[in-house]
């Protein structure tokens, strides 16, 4: 093989892993958060199945990238669940169940949550990622697992941070509230009302999703 195209394919690989973990920050909350309290062996499980999971269902998700954003009300159910999912991960008694090392609920119910509010954020995400494959699902799958690690080793530390500082819990849950409002108001049924007539409500909603989980949670 032309050593261009070899530097040409690593190059749009790397592209591909960097696009990733530049629009995949919030995830790595989501991981974080989901596996607070749990013993560092789940974690360890909960953590590789769940990230390996969500890069698989992002691979599906981008050849159906076009058709996801164009489906009316689907990005404002997803905005209710990630909310939903960021009260359940941010409240005080969220991870009780995990506090015993044995239990299973606890591992599934983690990556439960990791895989929903991964599928639910990714919809943007998957076009920027789709865009730079060219089409090439062997580009995709090597850029997205090329990420896999990176945004492990950065969930660890943000587990760690969460553990140390007990305020960057809500912290991490408003930002979540934060990414489900601009969700919401981006929704095709409701954008072109919001843009014409409320220009206001697209920043109001990030505030007000973000509240709302610190009050709920």
């Amino acid at each position: 093989m032309d050593p261009s195209h070899i530097f040409g394919f690593l190059g749009a690989v790397i592209e591909i892993a960097l696009i990733d973990l530049l629009l995949s920050g919030d995830n790595a909350i989501v991981i974080a958060l989901a596996c607070r309290g749990l013993p560092r062996q789940v974690w360890r499980r909960v953590v590789w199945f769940g990230t390996l999971a969500a890069v698989a269902l992002r691979i599906a998700l981008t050849a159906l990238a076009a058709l996801i954003l164009n489906v009316p009300f689907l990005k404002l159910v997803g905005a209710v669940f990630l909310v939903a999912i960021a009260i359940k991960l941010t409240a005080p008694d969220a991870h009780r169940e995990t506090h015993n090392a044995g239990q299973r609920y606890g591992l599934w119910s983690a990556l439960a949550a990791i895989l929903i509010a991964d599928t639910v954020m990714s919809a943007d995400n998957v076009l920027a990622v789709a865009a730079a494959s060219h089409g090439s699902y062997l580009l995709l799958s090597l850029g997205l697992a090329l990420s896999v690690p990176i945004l492990i080793f950065a969930s660890r530390m943000v587990s760690h941070a969460l553990d140390r500082y007990r305020l960057l819990i809500p912290a991490g849950g408003a930002l979540l509230g934060w990414v489900a409002g601009e969700m919401a108001v981006s929704d095709p049924a409701v954008k072109g009302w919001i843009d014409e007539h409320a220009v206001q409500l697209a920043t109001a909603a990030t505030f007000i999703g973000a509240a709302g989980v610190l009050a709920a949670g």
